[in-house]
């Protein structure tokens, strides 16, 4: 169901009704955003909870996104929800960027620290008069605007952090700041998101934690992915992909990968999961199928 202006993602997260929701990146050129759109269309008929649109590194695709967001509340029944990043911005920059987001439609935010230029696993270098935590700019978007505020977790804890549970401190640190709920880097055991949980909740946090789910459709790809983010690919999971040679038949594989996840997630009482579409339906809609998830 779409969120609405009455209740928030938290709230109906917390419902105890399952939720399911979509994450879109601003398209390049022409083409991508024709398949942008057809990936929105097709998915909508599910009523997901949010959608929400990435933001490049230092802001490098801000205006698209802002775009696409503001279009999303004008000519859909979706709730978008709007990335920005710490990366490259001062305070001042963020505070506009923000205001832009208000004046779009757009009240429902991800507030990420975001990657260096040179990757998640480089150093972090603070933009002058910048912020250097997303806890702060947690607190920058709960101050300056009507904002929902989403934040990200690792279940295997982020690639520059010291250990899993200093990660989860910071995950509370950003709950304790206004956040009103997470979504989870991909991750492909459902005992590395179970644990996140537990450790977040010892905290004494409740913080809703959504399950962000990446179809395996291409090995290569997601192994180099994987290896950037600091998350791993099981070994009985490549040996399943690797036991096929045949595109379609590694798709498949994929796809029956990431629906037992789920279901494995679901069962564990993840309130619902988040689906990484890479803007396009078809892989989520095959999910869908497995799951016996209807629009």
């Amino acid at each position: 169901m779409a969120t609405g202006r009455g209740r928030s993602i938290a709230e109906l997260i917390e419902s105890g009704e399952r939720t399911i929701s979509f994450e879109f990146f601003p398209p390049k050129d022409e083409a991508g955003a024709e398949r942008l759109w057809r990936a929105i269309q097709a998915l909508e008929p599910y009523k997901p909870t949010f959608v929400s649109v990435t933001y490049g590194a230092g802001g490098t695709t801000r205006d698209t996104t802002v775009e696409i967001t503001g279009r999303i509340a004008r000519e859909t029944s979706l709730t978008p929800v709007a990335h920005l990043t710490c990366v490259g911005h001062t305070r001042e920059e963020l505070e506009k960027i923000l205001d832009t987001y208000s004046e779009a439609g757009v009240h429902h935010l991800m507030a990420l620290r975001g990657d260096p230029p040179e990757g998640p696993r480089a150093p972090w270098t603070r933009t002058e008069g910048g912020l250097d935590y997303a806890s702060e700019l947690v607190e920058l978007a709960g101050g300056r605007g009507d904002f929902q505020i989403g934040v990200a977790a690792f279940p295997e804890g982020h690639p520059n952090a010291e250990s899993r549970d200093a990660d989860a401190d910071v995950l509370v640190a950003k709950a304790r700041a206004g956040a009103q709920f997470a979504v989870t880097q991909m991750f492909f055991r459902a005992s590395d998101y179970v644990e996140l949980v537990e450790r977040v909740r010892s905290r004494g946090v409740d913080i809703p934690i959504l399950p962000g789910i990446m179809p395996i459709l291409n090995l290569a790809a997601i192994r180099r992915q994987s290896e950037l983010i600091g998350a791993d690919v099981p070994d009985e999971i490549v040996a399943r992909i690797s036991a096929h040679e045949d595109p379609a038949a590694i798709r498949a594989e994929g796809i029956a990968i990431a629906a037992e996840l789920c279901e494995e997630l679901l069962a564990g009482g993840a309130p619902g999961l988040h689906f990484y579409t890479l803007n396009f339906s078809r892989a989520t809609l095959e999910i869908f199928e497995r799951l016996q998830i209807r629009a």
